[in-house]
């Protein structure tokens, strides 16, 4: 990469860094807040509280990984360094993804409406059942990011034994090489989390799909409140299914990216557009999540009248 493009990358990332951070803060700062006054914290808040701390995280540590990658290239090809960033990375990551999905499954228990005995007893136990969630997806992440450094450090060991004898670039690429097969599986059992959420998409839409044909059946108003926390709920959901979709594919890309002449390009160029992922899904929380849209546009309104004194 040229100096141009160095820099190019590093305001995009600062930038990204800075938006994300606040982003995620003003709604995790909100929330706690509101515990604090209320002397309790709901489920959702809870959820969506976790959700934005582990998203906060993940957006360090690619942000970490570009500036190395950019400024550090020689620090970033000690493999210690590679494999500590893996595995933060990937424990952010997971905690990430079935947070999410946690709050998309807690969106499609409490909104949608079906008759089926188990439906309808995990709908009553909505609360208890996604605060079990939360606990399994802490299980998942810290399970799976145990096991990645263990599967880097034997898989390295067994190819640098049968190449120690390359010099530093070429440990650099052969140290993706040994990466491959793990980490792909890795991000591969990451669509199990996406599959729950777009089964839950599905179950919320095929419920809005009844409830609306029954409001024409006896021809009541079409903007009732059930109605509404239908679209709500369909629309978070449905940003969430497209930035997640746009992670995932940039990450396979990052994965495979040693196969690329310029490697270094490729990767940073990953990163930037993976953080739109962490980045754009919070602010669209923000957006469509009445407590938080009240609160930044009440903390707009006092800013402006702060800057006209």
């Amino acid at each position: 990469m040229s100096s141009a493009a160095d820099s190019i990358s590093i305001i995009l990332i600062t930038g990204e860094f800075i938006i994300g951070v606040l982003g995620n803060g003003f709604i995790g700062l909100v929330n706690w807040v509101d515990w604090i006054k209320k002397k309790k914290i709901s489920t959702i808040d809870c959820i969506i509280t976790n959700l934005v701390l582990s998203r906060i995280c993940l957006i360090s540590v690619m942000v970490l990984n570009v500036i190395l990658i950019v400024l550090y290239p020689d620090v970033y090809t000690k493999r210690k360094l590679q494999i500590v960033i893996c595995t933060f990375w990937t424990f952010a990551n997971y905690l990430n993804m079935w947070f999410t999905t946690c709050l998309n499954v807690f969106y499609c228990l409490k909104i949608a409406n079906f008759s089926h005995p188990l439906f309808l007893w995990l709908k009553w136990k909505t609360d208890t059942v996604a605060r079990w969630i939360l606990l399994g997806c802490f299980a998942i992440s810290s399970l799976v990011s145990l096991i990645v450094p263990i599967v880097l450090s034997c898989d390295y060991k067994f190819h640098a034994t049968a190449k120690h004898k390359r010099n530093i670039t070429e440990m650099f690429h052969v140290s993706k090489m040994p990466s491959f097969k793990p980490l792909t599986l890795f991000n591969l059992f990451a669509i199990v989390p996406f599959i729950v959420s777009l089964i839950s998409f599905i179950l919320l839409v095929r419920s809005l799909w009844r409830h609306t044909k029954q409001i024409k059946i006896h021809a009541t108003s079409c903007r009732d409140p059930s109605t509404e926390a239908h679209v709500r709920a369909i629309k978070t959901m449905t940003s969430f299914i497209f930035f997640f979709f746009l992670y995932y594919i940039i990450s396979l890309w990052v994965t495979f990216s040693y196969l690329i002449t310029k490697y270094k390009l490729a990767m940073v160029f990953g990163e930037i557009i993976a953080i739109l992922y962490p980045l754009g899904h919070s602010l669209i929380l923000i957006i469509f999540n009445k407590k938080l849209r009240q609160a930044s546009v009440k903390m707009l309104t006092c800013r402006k009248i702060a800057c006209v004194i």
